[in-house]
């Protein structure tokens, strides 16, 4: 697809009733020094001049894995985004960073569009040669790492807060992304939130805005934008991927139907391309396809909750064969069959179970798995039984970054809706849906039209009968202060400390209770606190961690697991099945007491 094909293709963004202003590079009313004069001066290495505004550090800047996230408001005031920007650039060696290539783009947030011109000038300022730029700023996170890698470039800006709410009173985020893909390491990160602490000047080249709504290229002296097809780099590595004859043979029959919900997010842009234009799928499949600015006032975190259109579509008396969603910047997904929702935990090893069958990426096999500690263990099985390392990760796709490029992982999976493989280094949204319908596709493929076709349902309960159900749930309480949540962890740790195995928690027995400690087998780094668990004998386990992927407060995250080898008993309600495991760690935890809370935000 070429950029004008594209420009008719993609959704205008939609900016509902509110209007964006650029933030004017000003001191801060959160700084106290008096600004310095503003010199001009000349850039050799660009030809462009190069603006020295002075700044002075503000407070709160500290980065995480998922990058930096507050409130928009926050973000458009003063030199904020500038003075992360500009000690982003003071962390990278400037040797590196001088003529390099990066790219930049995001889920089409509110903000993100003055943002990006910010990032541009600051990046010429500061000695980058060329950028790449989605075409309106957009760019899906999976796709800015399927950028960074076809073109190359150095790394990348990704401008996105993930699955929470966007608008004028929302979130808004950024994180930069290595020349892997993959999110920058926590040397980085921690190097970034130093310069803030002291960042004095910006690097600011002197030139226009840049027009980000055609596709080309810009030059400014020796400094280069170019605006790029958001779709085509991620669109030409799934047919790499993917076998889109078989998933094609799928979507063009009759007897199949399907509900992409794209939650007026980011992949709302890649949809239509995709699975209308490149794979046949009915138009009509694809439903909240236009990306806006505030995702139309929803919160774009496809589960249960969230998802709710899709959901009573799916859970109708005439409801699609097969259903799916992403999130505000398509890393996410969430997974449905006709009156059946698909657990992220069966996901992933459903995927890795029938990767090699369905999908020609993998026809050599599989390197290995990995599983973030908090997700269910239904992808360790699979392991077991394709004779491939498992790897029990912490939360947070870098470290599923360093197995991947040591070339020891293939797929791996996180509980929080995210699934992925080694095609890039981010978790894939549209990944996890392609992969989903290539399994449908194989099953389906000798099927004659009009015969009942093997659904999800099938497919998964299959999968059970032959590996066991681990049941699972995660019950998320959002928005908590941040002090009692601390405090309940620490009342955690206490109780871990001194746990014996043989300790009785209700009915169940203690196998073991720790706070999750991880050894990077590449690297060496050491990840602690990763997350409070309780493990009994039987297999059974809860888990409790702060979850860093909000920009205020705090969310206490439960994860409640038992395995059920007996096929008799897998087909019960996973709240049934879990019910006095639940009780058991909510008593231990003292959640309510801490918290205030009697009933979580969010199931799943």
């Amino acid at each position: 697809m070429n950029c004008s094909a594209l420009a008719q293709s993609l959704p205008t963004p939609v900016r509902g009733q509110f209007t964006s202003r650029s933030p004017s590079l000003r001191a801060s009313s959160k700084m106290a020094a008096a600004p310095k004069k503003m010199r001009l001066t000349p850039s050799a290495a660009l030809g462009v001049a190069v603006k020295d505004v002075a700044t002075t550090p503000i407070e709160g800047q500290k980065t995480g894995t998922s990058g930096l996230r507050k409130k928009a408001a926050v973000f458009s005031e003063g030199n904020y985004l500038a003075n992360w920007v500009q000690s982003l650039f003071l962390a990278l060696p400037a040797e590196e960073v001088k003529d390099s290539t990066m790219v930049l783009g995001g889920d089409g947030r509110w903000f993100n569009k003055e943002a990006a011109q910010i990032i541009i000038k600051l990046a010429a300022g500061n000695g980058v040669g060329k950028m790449y730029v989605g075409q309106n700023g957009y760019l899906a996170t999976p796709a800015a790492s399927a950028v960074i890698r076809a073109r190359k470039a150095y790394g990348g800006f990704i401008m996105s807060a993930s699955h929470n709410p966007g608008g004028p009173k929302e979130d808004w985020g950024i994180k930069f992304n290595y020349t892997s893909g993959e999110p920058a390491p926590e040397k980085i990160t921690d190097e970034i939130y130093g310069f803030t602490q002291t960042v004095d000047t910006l690097k600011m080249a002197d030139i226009p805005d840049v027009d980000l709504s055609q596709c080309g290229v810009t030059k400014f002296g020796d400094f280069a934008v170019e605006v790029i097809d958001p779709v085509a780099d991620y669109l030409e590595l799934a047919e790499q991927v993917f076998d889109f004859d078989l998933i094609r043979s799928l979507l063009k029959r009759k007897d199949f139907t399907m509900k992409f919900d794209a939650m007026h997010a980011i992949t709302g842009a890649y949809a239509k391309p995709i699975l209308v234009d490149a794979l046949g799928a009915d138009p009509a499949s694809c439903v909240n396809d236009t990306p806006k600015e505030d995702f139309a006032g929803g919160h774009p975190d496809p589960n249960l909750t969230y998802a709710e259109e899709l959901v009573k579509t799916m859970f109708s008396s005439e409801a699609p064969d097969f259903g799916a969603a992403s999130d505000g910047d398509g890393d996410r997904n969430m997974i449905l069959g006709n009156n059946f929702f698909v657990t992220p935990s069966d996901s992933v090893a459903i995927i890795a179970a029938n990767a090699t069958k369905c999908i020609p990426y993998f026809k050599d096999g599989l390197k290995g798995l990995a599983r973030s500690m908090p997700t269910a263990a239904a992808l360790d099985r699979v392991a077991e039984k394709l004779g491939v390392e498992c790897f029990e990760t912490p939360t947070g796709w870098k470290y599923f970054g360093n197995l991947m490029d040591a070339g020891r992982l293939s797929v791996c999976g996180e509980e929080s809706f995210g699934t992925g493989s080694d095609h890039i280094r981010e978790k894939d949204g549209p990944w996890a849906v392609l992969a989903w319908l290539s399994i449908l596709a194989y099953r389906n493929k000798d099927v004659p039209e009009g015969e009942e076709l093997v659904s999800v349902e099938q497919i998964t309960k299959e999968h059970w009968a032959e590996y066991g159900r681990n049941f699972f749930s995660r019950y998320d309480y959002e928005g908590c202060e941040s002090g009692p949540c601390d405090d309940m962890v620490n009342h955690l740790r206490a109780i871990a400390e001194k746990a014996k195995k043989g300790d009785a928690y209700g009915a169940y027995e203690l196998d073991y209770a720790d706070d999750f400690e991880y050894v990077d087998p590449i690297d060496g780094s050491v990840a602690k606190k990763q997350g409070v668990r309780f493990v009994f004998t039987d297999g059974s386990r809860f888990i409790f961690r702060l979850s860093g992927t909000g920009s205020s407060g705090a969310t206490v995250r439960m994860y409640i697991e038992q395995y059920e080898a007996d096929p008799e008993k897998q087909g019960a309600d996973a709240q049934d099945a879990l019910k006095a495991l639940i009780e058991v760690a909510l008593e231990t935890s003292q959640l309510e007491k801490f918290t205030g809370r009697s009933e979580p935000t969010v199931i799943t």
